[in-house]
């Protein structure tokens, strides 16, 4: 039944549509997620983009742990015939989906965050297209697809509300972001020795440590940045713009410094580390020190 349904999709199949599809499965993806948290957490609101990036980082991490234990095979590793397409993507074991897990609990999330008609219309039309990009593409089974969407709805409508009362109790907030950084830093860490010495599983644990490793830094990032900085959101439409563009580009050529350093597990761990760490400490560090004008520095902090 499920491969019928595959190849249900694979009747629709042509040139311009694979390309479409193709970017619309980008909308459930690891870079548009950070793109738009670490615009929160820069330039909108701290308290949206801690919720936002700790739900989806609670769901992901279910996701994995589940791919870990399952470890059940993707469709064209069953059947090399049915020609899926975007491989690059098709990391890690079949299920859950982790484009569906993701776009679901984001999107979710974003949809919990704004209460926004409009935004909830959108939200829910791109989760739809997401998991169907998937089956499409034929990288997940049916199943897959139906699992992720389910895991990273529950997610975000159990744990959103939650990270956000969580952020409103500075005490809390600053011992889970500590405990949290630190356990996500060590098991990463591990993860990515044993990877690298002991021929562990690399299906199962490579995604895991990449996310571990992102949330690592960024959760000790949020603890130092509560003690040390504790910066603003404020500043004009022009300034905002300024800040977001010289983060990300700083933010990308952390990512993309793996064509210099090599892509190897433990040299991943760092990357994936120092963008955590970079987003939510040591960019709004720098900018509450650098000055922009003679009234503001990039980052303004509270009095």
């Amino acid at each position: 039944m499920q491969l019928k349904i595959l190849n249900f999709f694979g009747n629709f199949s042509s040139p311009f549509l694979d390309r479409v599809v193709q970017f619309i499965t980008m909308f459930g993806e690891e870079s548009l997620f950070i793109v738009v948290i670490v615009f929160l957490l820069w330039c909108f609101s701290k308290r949206k983009g801690f919720t936002l990036f700790s739900t989806l980082f609670s769901a992901l991490l279910a996701m994995g742990i589940i791919k870990a234990v399952v470890r059940y095979p993707r469709p064209f590793q069953v059947h090399p015939e049915i020609g899926a397409q975007r491989l690059s993507t098709a990391t890690g074991y079949s299920f859950p989906s982790g484009h569906s897990t993701g776009a679901a609990s984001f999107y979710g999330s974003v949809a919990l965050a704004f209460k926004k008609q409009y935004l909830s219309i959108i939200s829910a039309l791109l989760i739809v297209l997401v998991a169907l990009s998937r089956l499409y593409l034929k990288v997940h089974w049916p199943l897959d697809v139906f699992g992720g969407v389910t895991l990273g709805l529950v997610a975000s409508f159990v744990l959103y509300n939650r990270f956000e009362t969580l952020y409103d109790d500075e005490k809390k907030l600053s011992t889970f972001s500590l405990g949290v950084g630190i356990g996500a830093t060590t098991i990463s860490l591990l993860l990515a020795i044993l990877m690298a010495f002991a021929n562990a599983d690399t299906l199962a644990f490579s995604d895991p440590m990449k996310l571990l490793a992102l949330a690592g830094g960024g959760y000790l990032g949020f603890f130092l940045e509560f003690k040390k900085v504790k910066y603003t959101t404020d500043g004009s439409v022009g300034l905002k713009v300024v800040r977001f563009l010289i983060g990300l580009i700083i933010l990308l050529a952390i990512q993309f410094s793996k064509a210099v350093v090599g892509d190897h597990f433990v040299t991943t761990f760092v990357r994936y580390w120092l963008v955590g760490f970079w987003a939510t400490f040591i960019y709004p560090f720098l900018g509450s020190k650098i000055r922009v004008s003679k009234e503001s520095t990039l980052f303004s902090c509270q009095k």
